[in-house]
């Protein structure tokens, strides 16, 4: 299976990266990447180890591959399959959103449901050869599959503009020429392909952008514009301990002509078959119940900030203090519960893929916009004034001069000023740093506004059981069969 270093060295391919208005010249040493492909490079260690329990023999292949790139076909393969994405979630506390199992999902259930595909120009096959290409080469696929924010009360066909949005320029007797931008490919720049695709709404109109494909990164044309990196500028790793390993970059992709050749193509100027790809196939739940499972890791980390800190300033039994601690347990719990349940309740579609139950997944993810802002919102009361005065960098626990006042002032009993500044250090990169802020807005719209996301988790709950029950208890007493008695007090 593939390594960090197998991994690393891929990097070096000609990809055309923009920051600073410069192109990057090496991904995988810029200080930009470095930090961020070196933490992926090790989810690929991690799978290559036996023992963590990531595995599965592949029986085209014969050999081991990484059971998070193949579709569940069992409610044991489910269950490994979250203990293999908690692996890969556990090493990045839940900090990296989009690790390769993230997309990977996304392709395994897209393979498992070939149906949902066109059958012209072998696109149905194409979905199909690509999962096995991921399978057995141990690709990282990000996705880029929401337009350019032109207009958001519009679709791509009524922009003032000729390909704003990604689409098909004109089509050739081997493939296709795209032009345009798509967003937001986050750890696009330290992928191996892209999977470009649109998961917003489109019009009849729209078919020239009603596509779905996937490119290398490096691919001829492609240019990606990333946010500013937050990584170069931290002071050190012990200043900005999650800034400086897991920050993702989010990137624009422009598409320069670019050629994309049949084989690569899964939908082909088909509004419906976009909506079909994410959702009659099993592909929108299983990839985001590979989300919950890393959310869940995520605020568990932050409760554990919270918890500490807590300690640390000798607060923790103050029944306020104790109050917002038993708060975040349940917003935790509350995550937890929905990946459990939804294992609980997942059944074998007709493809003999396992789903995840949508109704718990859904109805967890709903409130993702509100548990993270919540959470941030306790650890912030918790940490309080702690993780303002902090001396500005590490240099202060260092230097012979300042050495003597940081362990004076800014100590803790039974603690040392440099555990107590390294606590509240991170509790910040948590809460209020760049990265972090980063964060807190990337959960908000983690799955779209806050109106798409409870409407999948309306439309997945079963609402007609409890409505019928309120209808039948309604009937069992009417107007009819109240006394005469009971009628004049009522009158009276």
């Amino acid at each position: 299976m593939r390594i960090s270093t197998d991994y690393l060295a891929s990097l070096d391919d000609g990809r055309r990266v923009i920051v600073n208005g410069t192109p990057v010249e090496h991904v995988a040493s810029d200080p930009a990447f470095a930090p961020i492909a070196r933490t992926i490079g090790d989810l690929f260690d991690l799978a290559a180890d036996p023992r963590n329990g990531m595995q599965v023999t592949d029986p085209t292949l014969g050999r081991p591959v990484n059971r998070l790139f193949l579709p569940p076909r069992s409610a044991q393969d489910l269950a490994a399959y979250r203990m293999a994405a908690q692996v890969w979630a556990d090493h990045t506390h839940g900090w990296v959103g989009r690790s390769p199992d993230h997309v990977g999902a996304f392709v395994a259930a897209f393979s498992a449901h070939p149906e949902a595909f066109s059958q012209e120009r072998g696109l149905r096959d194409n979905i199909v050869a690509f999962h096995r290409r991921v399978v057995e080469n141990d690709l990282y696929v990000s996705y880029a599959i929401i337009p350019p924010q032109v207009s958001r009360a519009s679709t791509a066909h009524a922009w003032e503009g000729e390909f704003i949005q990604v689409g098909v320029k004109h089509e050739r007797e081997d493939g296709i020429v795209v032009r345009g931008a798509q967003m937001l490919a986050t750890g696009g720049a330290v992928a191996d392909e892209i999977l470009v695709s649109c998961i917003k709404p489109l019009q009849a109109e729209d078919s020239d952008f009603a596509i779905s494909f996937t490119v290398p990164v490096n691919a001829d044309g492609l240019t990606l514009y990333c946010r500013r990196p937050y990584a170069p500028s931290v002071t050190s790793e012990f200043d900005y301990p999650l800034s400086s390993r897991y920050d993702e970059t989010d990137a624009l992709l422009v598409f320069d002509d670019v050629f994309i050749p049949w084989e690569n193509v899964f939908v082909y100027k088909d509004v419906p078959g976009l909506r079909k790809q994410f959702f009659d196939t099993a592909a929108h739940v299983l990839g985001n119940w590979q989300a919950q499972i890393r959310f869940a890791t995520k605020l568990r980390f932050l409760a554990g900030i919270a918890r500490k800190i807590a300690a640390v300033n000798g607060v923790d039994k103050f029944p306020g203090v104790v109050e917002k601690l038993g708060e975040l347990a349940s917003l935790v719990s509350v995550v937890e519960s929905g990946v459990l349940a939804a294992e609980y309740t997942a059944t074998p579609d007709e493809q003999g893929l396992w789903r995840p139950g949508a109704a718990a997944l859904y109805g967890a993810m709903g409130l993702q916009s509100e548990i993270h802002p919540r959470t941030i919102e306790i650890l912030r009361d918790l940490a309080g004034g702690g993780v303002l005065q902090v001396p500005s960098s590490v240099h202060e626990l260092a230097g012979a001069q300042t050495r003597e006042d940081m362990d004076r002032y800014v100590s803790s009993p039974g603690l040392s000023a440099v555990e107590r500044v390294k606590l509240f250090k991170l509790a910040w990169d948590a809460i209020g740093s760049e990265f972090a802020g980063r964060h807190q807005q990337y959960e908000l719209f983690y799955a779209g506004a806050p109106f798409v996301v409870k409407g999948y988790a309306f439309r997945n709950f079963d609402y007609d059981t409890p409505t019928r029950i309120v209808e039948q208890f309604l009937a069992s007493y009417d107007l009819s069969e109240m006394s005469s008695a009971e009628l004049g007090q009522v009158t009276a």
